[in-house]
């Protein structure tokens, strides 16, 4: 069995690592619904029981996959969805909408295509500052009156939006990236999550695969992945930060773990209220990613990577323009 975690004073528990499954529906180039599913039910069978997607993963494809995988032990796992930055079937980019009446709209659409009741947890993606952001929550808040949303979630959400949120309705779950290149949430998120009794789930963990160390060059990337558009994975940025995954590896090395073992024990130890959720599409990398619940990191080990990897030493930032507008709002 996987340690639970209590994602804040919600009272929803999880397994200290989730899995992300957006990677499943093309996004870094390339899909397999067989294998996916493959990866998702492993998952389960291992003891993971949160599981996350969203309507703009393949235009709805991510939720379709999901529902249809854990269809055989739904009662016994969180499904986690979120609404707020739709994309188009045709691959237009993504819109933010946080309209109340587009909440409700979007929550029947998901649970239509999870073929769900209900939605254990679910986020606004993007926060729509155009709207305040108690009518978006009040409007979430009738989900659950509803019985159609178990509890409520923000991502990539600023401490005055969360904090305005939480009066409106509980917040169970902020989810915003969090891993040893990008550790913005340690200004002030966390300390807020924490005040308020929020959970806090870590997306890109790994730092979408860069730092699982597989890639050695930007020219790998698939024509059509999604990090292509990415400044971090731009060539110049690329190299330079390959030197991160140098010095990552060696403390690996030394630990006797792998390269994305370390790594997302590092998340695991920096609070017992932190869940990761790595995305991973072939059973092979699900199965080496949960070995890093075995890897136990000492305050000297975790000083240590802080040193190796400190605050805004990735090149690039974490978004292009365009995204790096839509978060922290």
């Amino acid at each position: 069995m996987i340690e639970q975690r209590h994602l804040g004073r919600s009272g929803l528990s999880v397994s200290a690592l989730g899995l992300g499954c957006m990677s499943m529906s093309g996004v870094y180039g390339g899909k397999d619904d067989v294998e996916s599913t493959a990866t998702i039910r492993r998952a389960y069978e291992l003891g993971v029981t949160l599981f996350d997607t969203a309507e703009a993963y393949g235009a709805g494809h991510n939720e379709e996959l999901l529902g249809s995988a854990v269809r055989p032990f739904r009662d016994r796992v969180v499904i986690a969805s979120k609404f707020g930055n739709p994309q188009g079937s045709a691959g237009e980019p993504a819109t933010v909408n946080g309209r109340p009446e587009y909440v409700k709209q979007a929550c029947d659409a998901s649970l239509l295509r999870l073929g769900v009741d209900v939605i254990d947890l679910y986020y606004q993606h993007r926060v729509h500052t155009d709207i305040p952001i108690e009518d978006i929550v009040g409007a979430m808040a009738d989900l659950v009156h509803a019985g159609k949303v178990r509890y409520l979630g923000l991502s990539e959400a600023a401490v005055s939006t969360i904090r305005r949120a939480h009066v409106v309705h509980p917040i169970a779950a902020l989810q915003t990236e969090y891993s040893l290149w990008t550790r913005d949430p340690e200004h002030e998120i966390l300390a807020t999550c924490r005040e308020l009794g929020i959970g806090f789930v870590a997306y890109s963990p790994l730092g979408r695969g860069f730092l699982a160390g597989a890639l050695t060059s930007s020219g790998e990337l698939a024509p059509d992945d999604y990090r292509r558009m990415h400044p971090r994975f731009e060539p110049e940025n690329f190299a330079r930060n390959l030197r991160i995954v140098e010095r990552l590896r060696e403390i690996a090395d030394g630990k006797g773990c792998t390269l994305p073992q370390l790594v997302i024990a590092w998340g695991l130890a920096k609070g017992a209220d932190i869940v990761p959720i790595p995305g991973s599409r072939r059973r092979e990398h699900l199965e080496e990613n949960l070995g890093a619940l075995q890897v136990r990191l000492t305050e000297g080990e975790i000083a240590a990577l802080a040193e190796a990897v400190p605050p805004g030493a990735a090149a690039g930032t974490r978004y292009p323009a365009q995204g790096m507008q839509a978060i922290n709002r």
